[in-house]
């Protein structure tokens, strides 16, 4: 497939560590195409793992998994966080999906009416963008 190694080089690149290494102590590539994200959701941290996210959107190929089994703590601006990364997916035709996000994510999620774009449960719900 034309591209495909040059995507799977862009994506080790973005990880720059061997499969199952720390990147910047806040993803670990569990496979091809599957980070765990292992950092509090927070105000605090979402600068900082911002553009690393929108690295690893941008080299995978056409998915991309983050595990949210790792997220220790999360607030409204790590929310924000989720929903931007989505937004950057969507925007360069990939699916990203989350999975195990932790229950205070889910609950601050449900409470603000976006937990299908979390946990991928309704597919058919639209990302609103914009004002």
């Amino acid at each position: 497939m034309p591209g495909s190694d040059s995507q799977h080089e862009a994506f080790g690149k973005a990880f720059g560590k061997a499969s199952g290494e720390a990147f910047g102590e806040a993803f670990v590539r569990e496979s091809e195409g599957r980070v765990r994200l292992q950092a509090p959701l927070r105000f605090a941290t979402v600068a900082g793992l911002r553009d690393r996210g929108l690295e690893l959107i941008d080299a995978a190929r056409a998915e991309l998994t983050i595990d949210l089994s790792g997220v220790s703590a999360a607030d409204s601006a790590g929310l924000a966080l989720l929903i931007d990364w989505l937004a950057r997916a969507r925007a360069g035709h990939k699916k990203l999906r989350y999975v195990a996000p932790p229950e205070a994510l889910r609950a601050l999620a449900r409470l603000s009416d976006v937990e299908s774009l979390i946990t991928g449960e309704d597919s058919h719900r639209t990302l609103k963008t914009g004002s």
